[in-house]
């Protein structure tokens, strides 16, 4: 396995025989997609977790395209949906250890609106759920005895000026789609070191690394404007992004891919090399100063804990 300080391409990737991991929003022609079929090329036994079974499907079609032996499961969960993502855990128990848990999904720029649990969408789909469904899931990331948790930031995490600690349910102000979106990846990082010193503590095989994908060229930005990837003002925006994006989806996927597979302590960060790391080859990077505030890292695993309902490790 590759150190922190070597450079890094997909062909690092290791032989992942006997491993299984579970990658939320796999999408087709996103992160999730990529990341998922490079595990699975690799040996993986791959657990495709989207919100709509359709897309899922679609999803194990075009990898078993091109891996026809590729071991993939399929499991439908709603991160929005704090009873969806306990649904789906109870389903995953049958499955038996698990190496590496990717906390891919999630929704970027979305219009103001509220979950069934009173919840902004945003912060819902992009910390509360994965913050439910690595804790449902942490037993069994402990059995495989080499447990990984990656959570997939973004370098707008740099644009919050503030964690957001406050009453999730309650609105405070107008809602601005752009900063609340910058606090959710805020909260990426300032969950995934929270959650490495707790497990550390706690002396469990497990570890938490967090990576951001650069400026890549996803549907995520039309899909949050739209609701959708084509057609209208949705298919000019994706255009755009298409055609100012340094790194394709693919090459988006990789630092996810590092910290999944690389030989890393807890609490790395991976991300691009290339200028202010749009786009490039992964390498370890930082974050803001703000995200190794320990105090609120605290107080965000404290608040999730009495939003989900849950307590780990």
């Amino acid at each position: 396995m590759k150190t922190a300080t070597d450079p890094w391409t997909p062909a690092d990737l290791p032989g992942l025989a006997g491993r299984t991991a579970l990658v939320t929003g796999p999408t087709v022609g996103g992160l999730g997609f990529f990341t998922a079929l490079e595990l699975a090329r690799h040996g993986a036994r791959v657990v495709l977790a989207g919100r709509r079974p359709e897309r899922t499907a679609e999803t194990r079609a075009a990898i078993l395209a091109e891996v026809p032996d590729a071991g993939l499961e399929e499991l439908t969960v709603d991160l929005a949906d704090l009873a969806s993502v306990r649904r789906a855990a109870v389903e995953v128990a049958g499955l038996g250890p698990i190496h590496v848990l990717v906390n891919n999904a999630g929704v970027m720029g979305t219009p103001d609106h509220r979950t069934a649990d009173g919840l902004e969408l945003q912060l819902a789909t992009n910390h509360f759920g994965p913050f439910l469904l690595t804790g449902l899931l942490l037993p069994q990331l402990a059995a495989s005895e080499d447990g990984r948790v990656v959570t997939v930031s973004s370098q707008m995490h740099r644009v919050a000026r503030t964690a957001p600690l406050e009453d999730p349910r309650v609105q405070r102000g107008r809602y601005q789609r752009w900063p609340a979106y910058a606090r959710t990846k805020l909260a990426n990082l300032l969950f995934t070191y929270e959650l490495d010193r707790r497990l550390r503590r706690a002396e469990l095989p497990v570890k938490a690394l967090a990576a951001h994908p650069g400026f890549a060229s996803t549907h995520l930005a039309a899909n949050g404007q739209y609701g959708r990837a084509t057609g209208g003002r949705a298919s000019i925006l994706d255009a755009v992004i298409k055609a100012v994006s340094p790194n394709s989806a693919d090459q988006g996927a990789w630092p996810t891919l590092m910290a999944a597979t690389a030989d890393l302590p807890g609490a790395t960060y991976v991300g691009p090399d290339g200028f202010l790391e749009w786009g490039g080859r992964p390498k370890v990077t930082t974050s803001t100063r703000l995200s190794y505030d320990e105090a609120a890292q605290g107080r965000l695993w404290q608040l999730s804990e009495e939003v989900t309902g849950i307590r780990y490790p």
